[in-house]
């Protein structure tokens, strides 16, 4: 029975699992994006957003450094832990969670297992711009279509008032 234990095993022993999702965080990090199976890149959700809220913490310099060794002993790679205090943590500062993003791509050929992709949020211009675009675009249309009446009329009486001074012109030459 697994009451309480809310980890993915991923059919791996503890070392072996440990080790895959560190190379993956590492792979992660440096990448910005990799595709893997959805299981793994749940599992690798829980495992590096945790080690990215860390690199958040900017107030002094020793809490700075232990964060920096604390990321180093999940990851062992000095330049993934380079990269993520030095890129990552700049574009996320003022994210309050949320990270990573998994996109599901379908099925394998070979084995039929399900596929996704898990990317940072922060490092994809294309959602990025599109999700701006879109909010400008709700915010400056409306429902009740009122607004689009009231501008055709103004733009009427604009051009009868045109007509009009043109024709006061006329009579006065």
């Amino acid at each position: 029975m697994r009451h309480g234990n809310k980890n993915n095993n991923l059919s791996r022993t503890a070392s072996h699992r440990k080790a895959l999702l560190m190379n993956l965080s590492c792979q992660l990090i440096a990448h910005k994006r990799i595709t893997t199976t959805v299981a793994k890149a749940k599992a690798l959700r829980t495992f590096i957003e945790p080690l990215i809220t860390k690199t958040k913490a900017t107030s002094s310099k020793e809490v700075i450094m232990h964060n920096h060794r604390i990321v180093f002993s999940y990851l062992n790679d000095k330049e993934a832990v380079k990269e993520l205090f030095t890129v990552v943590a700049p574009k996320i500062a003022d994210r309050p969670g949320g990270y990573t993003r998994i996109i599901k791509l379908g099925a394998r050929t070979g084995d039929n297992a399900e596929m996704a992709m898990i990317e940072l949020v922060d490092f994809n211009e294309i959602y990025g711009k599109g999700t701006d675009q879109a909010t400008e675009t709700v915010k400056k249309t409306r429902r009740s279509g009122g607004k689009k009446k009231a501008s055709a009329d103004v733009a009427e009486e604009g051009t009868s008032t045109e007509a009009t001074d043109s024709t006061e012109e006329t009579t006065e030459a």
